[in-house]
C-alpha cells in the first residue's frame, strides 16, 4: 500500500449515535468512537442535545475518505462540539480543584473561557448591529418623496434587539450606536456595560458560551449573538416563558434568518442597489446562516426548544 493511500479511503461503513454509561451521546464509526481532536478522548454530547449528536453523525456519514476528516470546514459541527467539550472539561477540572493561594490563582494561565470572553467583548465597540451609516444630507425640497435610508433601516432592526437585551438580559445596560454622525472612529461602550456583559458571559455554560462565540464570529455582532442565544439557549427557557416567547403556537421567534439579516443589512442594501457578485455574496449569505445554525444547535436543548 502506498504511503497515505489509506487516508484516501473511508475506513468505516456505518455511523451511529449511541448512549454511553453516563447517559451522554457518543458518535461511532462502526465500533470506533469519534474522538476530540485535542484531548483524544471520545467526543460526548449532552443528553439534552440529540439533534446535535445526530447532525454530527450525518457529517461523518457524508465523508467519503478519512482525509476529509482533517478538514475542519467539512465537519464544522464536530469542530464546534469539540471546542465546547474542551471547555466543559476545563470548567469541570477548575471546579474540582482549588488553588493553593491567591498568588497561585493570579499566575495561572488563561483558560479557554477567559480567551473566549476577552475576544467576544472586543467586538462590542464595533458591533455590526450598532454601526449605523451616517445620515444623508437633508433635502431642501419639501415636495420630494422621502424614502427610508440605510441608517433608518439599521435603526429599525437594531432597536427591538437592543430593547430586548437591555430589558430582559442586561437590565439597565446602556448600548449606544458605535459611530457618531460624521465620525469614522467608533465610540466605545461604557465600561459598566462591558463589565456587566463580561459577567453575564462568565455565567454561561460551556455549550452556550461556545455557541455564542460561533454566532459572534459569524456575524461580527455580540448583540445579535446574545439575542439569538437567549432565544434558543438551554438556560434561557424561563426568560422566554416569562416574556412570552418560546415554542408557543403563533409566537414569532428570533431565529437564524432574523440574526443573519441583522448582521448583513449594509451588504443587503448595497447588493439591492448594485447586484450580487457571483460566488461571493451568495456564498457569504449561505455561510453566515450555516454558522448561525451551528450556534443554535450547540446551545439549544430538545426539551427547551
Amino acid at each position: 500500500m502506498k504511503p497515505g493511500s489509506a487516508m484516501k479511503k473511508r475506513f468505516w461503513k456505518d455511523v451511529a449515535v449511541r448512549t454511553n454509561s453516563a447517559g451522554l451521546f457518543t458518535i461511532y464509526l462502526d465500533s470506533r468512537p469519534v474522538r476530540n481532536p485535542q484531548t483524544k478522548v471520545p467526543l460526548s454530547i449532552p443528553s439534552s442535545k440529540p439533534h446535535l449528536a445526530t447532525a454530527i453523525a450525518l457529517e461523518w456519514d457524508l465523508l467519503t475518505s478519512a482525509q476529509q476528516a482533517l478538514r475542519a470546514h467539512l465537519i464544522p459541527l464536530t469542530s464546534i462540539a469539540s471546542r465546547a467539550h474542551d471547555l466543559a472539561m476545563q470548567d469541570a477540572s477548575a471546579a474540582s480543584s482549588k488553588p493553593a493561594s491567591a498568588s497561585t490563582a493570579v499566575h495561572q494561565s488563561r483558560t479557554i473561557r477567559d480567551d473566549i470572553i476577552m475576544t467576544l467583548i472586543s467586538y462590542l465597540d464595533t458591533d455590526t448591529l450598532l454601526c449605523w451609516a451616517p445620515p444623508p444630507p437633508r433635502e431642501a425640497d419639501p415636495t420630494m418623496i422621502v424614502v427610508p435610508t440605510l441608517r433608518d433601516v439599521q435603526a429599525r432592526v437594531a432597536e427591538p434587539i437592543i430593547s430586548y437585551l437591555t430589558t430582559h438580559v442586561w437590565p439597565g445596560v446602556q448600548l449606544n450606536p458605535s459611530l457618531d454622525e460624521g465620525s469614522i472612529f467608533p465610540t466605545q461602550q461604557p465600561q459598566e456595560t462591558k463589565d456587566i456583559i463580561r459577567g453575564w458571559m462568565a455565567g454561561l455554560n460551556a455549550w452556550e458560551l461556545v455557541g455564542l462565540e460561533r454566532a459572534v464570529l459569524a456575524g461580527k455582532s455580540l448583540c445579535v449573538g446574545a439575542r439569538l442565544l437567549c432565544e434558543w439557549g438551554e438556560s434561557f427557557a424561563d426568560v422566554r416563558k416569562a416574556h412570552g416567547t418560546g415554542s408557543s403556537p403563533g409566537v414569532h421567534r428570533f431565529g437564524i434568518e432574523e440574526a443573519a439579516q441583522a448582521c448583513s443589512l449594509e451588504v443587503m442594501w448595497q447588493t439591492g442597489k448594485w447586484g450580487e457578485v457571483e460566488d461571493t455574496h451568495d456564498v457569504d449569505k449561505e455561510d453566515i446562516r450555516s454558522q448561525l445554525g451551528s450556534a443554535v444547535l450547540v446551545a439549544s436543548a430538545t426539551n427547551q426548544l
